[in-house]
């Protein structure tokens, strides 16, 4: 069961968060301010900011607990994709990213099985958490996904699963490390190769055959968080080696009220839809934008 709006209203911040070097709860202080122009310069120059260590040395053993005990619900699902989650056009060249298919298998736990009694529901849905990521996007409001399935997931990578190049279907996206595997599993991204006024087919292309001038890598370690821009960035996650799994909360918010995932990709994702998926599919999708995914 989720949160209620009273709980959130009243729960506490403090030991789920280092607030000493994260002051999200003072964002009108010397130091809260500050902390949101460093994460603006962050996210100007190439779309990503981590912040490490965001949650305290003594709640990480029970976050890691939280999604080790939610891991075994994940959905597993395998299959081939390209960049945009969609199907090839067999117009355009074999080497085209709309034909550059790579195998996609990875595991995610649905909102709907995460309690409001854990730590990152109750930081995803604390009222004080979305002020400060609003502000570090430039935002004044952001709003929790209304899809019940893809608002708050947790993201599970065994040996072998990988992320191949994509992009995500909302603008930013915030996420949390809470397990690392042994090896393997470097998230990597294009920051801003895309734009929504055109999808940069070219340069697109010139990564996935393997020029990393313009990739970024990162070293996310449990109790990291990271703010993305990830619906204009080409990212991928890199195969997990060993026997150790890889655990990433999604953390989904939108810039207006209401917001659903499509049905096909929580039926995709998920394995099932929920009740307002089926609605959706009976009366119709509307996109906000023109791009390909």
């Amino acid at each position: 069961m989720h949160a209620t709006a009273d709980t959130q209203q009243t729960t506490s911040l403090h030991g789920l968060i280092d607030l000493g070097r994260y002051p999200i709860d003072e964002l009108e202080s010397p130091k809260g301010r500050e902390l949101i122009a460093s994460c603006r310069r962050q996210l100007d120059k190439d779309g990503c900011v981590v912040l490490k260590n965001f949650v305290p040395e003594a709640a990480l053993a029970r976050l890691e607990r939280e999604t080790e005990r939610l891991s075994p619900q994940a959905h597993y699902n395998q299959t081939e994709t390209n960049p945009y989650n969609s199907a090839g056009d067999p117009a355009l060249p074999a080497s085209h990213p709309l034909n550059r298919f790579d195998d996609r298998t990875n595991g995610f736990v649905a909102g709907d099985c995460i309690d409001g009694d854990t730590i990152i529901r109750q930081v995803y849905e604390h009222p004080g958490f979305q002020r400060f990521i609003g502000a570090v996007v430039g935002m004044e409001e952001i709003h929790q996904y209304a899809d019940p399935l893809a608002d708050l997931v947790v993201n599970v990578l065994r040996e072998g699963c990988q992320h191949p190049w994509h992009y995500d279907t909302n603008e930013f996206i915030v996420t949390m490390m809470t397990r690392q595997s042994h090896s393997g599993g470097r998230f990597e991204y294009a920051p801003g190769i895309r734009s929504p006024e055109g999808e940069n087919f070219e340069a697109v292309e010139t990564v996935i055959d393997g020029d990393r001038s313009r990739l970024k890598s990162l070293d996310l370690q449990p109790g990291d968080l990271q703010v993305f821009f990830g619906r204009y960035s080409l990212h991928r996650v890199t195969p997990v080696e060993g026997d150790k799994e890889r655990h990433t909360v999604i953390f989904a918010y939108a810039k207006e009220p209401g917001f659903i995932g499509r049905p096909e990709r929580a039926e995709r994702i998920f394995g099932r839809m929920a009740p307002i998926h089926e609605r959706m599919l009976k009366n119709g999708t509307k996109r906000t934008d023109r791009l390909a995914d």
